[in-house]
C-alpha cells in the first residue's frame, strides 16, 4: 500500500497540473497579453507531448528500471514546473510546459506498471485501479480550488509551486519504498515510429487551433494525414511496433479507446471553456469558478473505488451497460 500510496503522487501531480491550469488561464492571459489560441498552446503542448511520450517512457523503463524513470520523470516534471512558475512571456511558459509533459510521460504508464507487477492478482488489481481513479477525482477536485485560491491570492505562478513539495515526496518515498523492476525482454526503441506519432499530433493540433488564423493550417492538416497514413503504413512492418496496430482488432480495446477519447476531449473542452466563461463573462473569481467545477470531481471520487470493485466482483461489461 505504500508503493500505491507513492505511485499514486503521480497521477496526483499530472492530473491535476491540467485543472490547475485552466482554472488560472484568464489571469495568464491578462498578465502575458496572451490571445486565445496562445492559451490553447499552454494547455496542448502539455497534452501532446505527454501522449506522444507515453509508450516511449513505457518501453524504458521495462529496459532501464522502472524506478529509475519513474525518478527521472519526477525531476523533470517539478524542473518543469519551477521554469513555468518562473515565466515571463507565452513562449517561456508554452516551452516550461513542454519540459513538464515530457516528466509527466515517465510518471503515470510507470506508476502504473509498478502497481500492476505489485498486485498481480486480477480482483486486487481491479480494486487498486478504482483507488488509482479515485486520486484521479482528488486531483480534479484539488486542482480548481487549489488554483483558484492560489491564483486569486498569491497570482498565477504561484499555481506551479504546489507540485515541487508534491513531487519531493514522491522522490524521498519511491527511494524508499519501491523496489526497482524489469521486463523479462524489454521492447526495442522505435524512432521512426515515435517521429511521426509526434509530427501527427502536433501537426492535428496546429491545424485545430490556427486555423481561425490566415496560411499554415491546410498545409498543417496535410502534414497530419501523411504522418498518420506513414505510421499506419510503416509500423505493422516492424518486428516490435511502438504502436501494435493488432490490438485495435479487438472490438472491446477499440471500444473502450473510442469511449476513452470521448470523454477525454469533452472533459478538456469543457474545463478550457468553462473556466474561461464562468471568469470573464460571468464574472466569477477564480476560487468560485473552481467551486463550479467540483461537483464534476466529487463523482469521479466517489464512483471510481465503486466501480473497481464492481470490476473485481463483475466484471467490467455489465457497468457499460
Amino acid at each position: 500500500m505504500l508503493i500505491l500510496a507513492t505511485c499514486c503522487l503521480s497521477i496526483l501531480v499530472v492530473s491535476m497540473d491540467v485543472t490547475i491550469v485552466n482554472v488560472a488561464l484568464p489571469a495568464i492571459r491578462k498578465d502575458l497579453g496572451a490571445s486565445m489560441e496562445d492559451l490553447q498552446w499552454v494547455m496542448d503542448a502539455y497534452t501532446i507531448v505527454l501522449a506522444s511520450f507515453l509508450m516511449l517512457s513505457g518501453s524504458m523503463a521495462d529496459r532501464y528500471g522502472r524506478r529509475r524513470v519513474f525518478q527521472s520523470g519526477m525531476v523533470l516534471f517539478s524542473l518543469g514546473s519551477l521554469l513555468c512558475s518562473l515565466s515571463v512571456g507565452v513562449g517561456w511558459l508554452i516551452a516550461a510546459r513542454v519540459v513538464q509533459a515530457l516528466g509527466g510521460s515517465m510518471l503515470n504508464p510507470v506508476a502504473m506498471s509498478i502497481v500492476t507487477h505489485t498486485f498481480p492478482e486480477p480482483k486486487e488489481r481491479a480494486r487498486v485501479i478504482g483507488i488509482w481513479g479515485a486520486v484521479a477525482g482528488i486531483s480534479m477536485a484539488l486542482g480548481p480550488l487549489a488554483g483558484g485560491a492560489l491564483t486569486q491570492s498569491l497570482g498565477w505562478h504561484s499555481i506551479f509551486w504546489i507540485n515541487l513539495p508534491i513531487g519531493i515526496l514522491a522522490l524521498v518515498l519511491t527511494a524508499r519504498f519501491v523496489p526497482e523492476s524489469r521486463a523479462p525482454c524489454a521492447r526495442r526503441p522505435d524512432p521512426v515510429g515515435q517521429f511521426l506519432l509526434l509530427t501527427g499530433l502536433a501537426a492535428l493540433a496546429y491545424t485545430l487551433i490556427e486555423s481561425g488564423r490566415a496560411g499554415g493550417a491546410l498545409y498543417s492538416a496535410l502534414t497530419a494525414a501523411a504522418a498518420f497514413i506513414a505510421l499506419l503504413v510503416y509500423e505493422p512492418r516492424r518486428r516490435e511496433p511502438l504502436l501494435d496496430l493488432r490490438f485495435f482488432r479487438s472490438i472491446p480495446f477499440s471500444s473502450a479507446i473510442v469511449i476513452a477519447v470521448c470523454m477525454f476531449s469533452g472533459m478538456g473542452a469543457f474545463l478550457f471553456l468553462g473556466s474561461i466563461y464562468l471568469q470573464q463573462v460571468r464574472a466569477l473569481s477564480p476560487f468560485h469558478a473552481g467551486l463550479c467545477v467540483l461537483p464534476m470531481a466529487l463523482a469521479v471520487i466517489i464512483l471510481s473505488p465503486l466501480s473497481g470493485r464492481l470490476v473485481g466482483s463483475r466484471g467490467a461489461r455489465p457497468l457499460h451497460y
